[in-house]
């Protein structure tokens, strides 16, 4: 297929999953009576940022199936970090498919592998189970979400085990610009402010999927 055309086919059609992207997310966190409406600026920025998504994934990769996967996967961590970053929620129902569609890319040419991506999906799920276990015997309050380990499991699942270090990185990375930014700007900054750490960890599974693991040949 044309190179030229590829590359403008993955931003109109990443256009167009924006505004499905757009709908789950007011949709998922609504109560069964709940009607929400959609606003046409949300609806625009989900479809800007969606297309924006698909030209970067098309102008990365070589090969169409790996341009495909990549513009699947920037889609579906956008939902997320959406939904956390407004509600402090990662759902199962967009956690768990990321992590099956993870799977399955390990197993094209290409991939990572089914066994490394299997590891990085238990060892991602396990590290911050554990992380969350011991913060709240320490602090005696909540630290993570429930829903962290299942996304950094599914991220195990994209990047492979040897990519989790990455990830957490790049997560912290930008965990911490945050509250840089926000100290810059004279807002308060405290312990016992919540953070949307889905946001971070969508970020540093992106990152680590576009540029490898940090220290290592792509």
């Amino acid at each position: 297929m044309n190179p030229v055309i590829v590359t403008l086919a993955f931003p109109a059609a990443g256009a167009g999953v924006g505004l499905l992207l757009s709908w789950i997310s007011v949709r998922l966190p609504a109560g069964p009576d709940d009607r929400p409406r959609l606003r046409w600026p949300r609806a625009l920025a989900f479809s800007l940022a969606a297309a924006a998504l698909g030209g970067w994934a098309a102008a990365s990769q070589d090969l169409l199936s790996a341009a495909l996967l990549t513009a699947v996967l920037g889609w579906m961590l956008l939902l997320i970090a959406v939904v956390d970053a407004e509600h402090f929620w990662l759902p199962d129902e967009l956690t768990l498919p990321l992590g099956a569609v993870g799977l399955g890319a390990a197993l094209l040419p290409g991939g990572t592998g089914l066994i490394p991506a299997a590891i990085g999906a238990v060892a991602g799920f396990v590290s911050l189970w554990l992380l969350a276990r011991l913060y709240k015997r320490a602090r005696g309050r909540e630290g993570l979400g429930g829903g962290d380990p299942f996304l950094l499991a599914a991220g195990g699942a994209w990047v492979g085990w040897i990519g989790l270090p990455s990830v957490l990185l790049w997560a912290a990375a930008s965990g911490l610009s945050l509250v840089l930014a926000r100290l810059a700007l004279r807002k308060s900054v405290s312990g016992q402010d919540r953070l949307p750490f889905g946001v971070f960890l969508a970020i540093g599974v992106w990152m680590t999927w576009m540029f490898g693991p940090l220290g290592l040949p792509r």
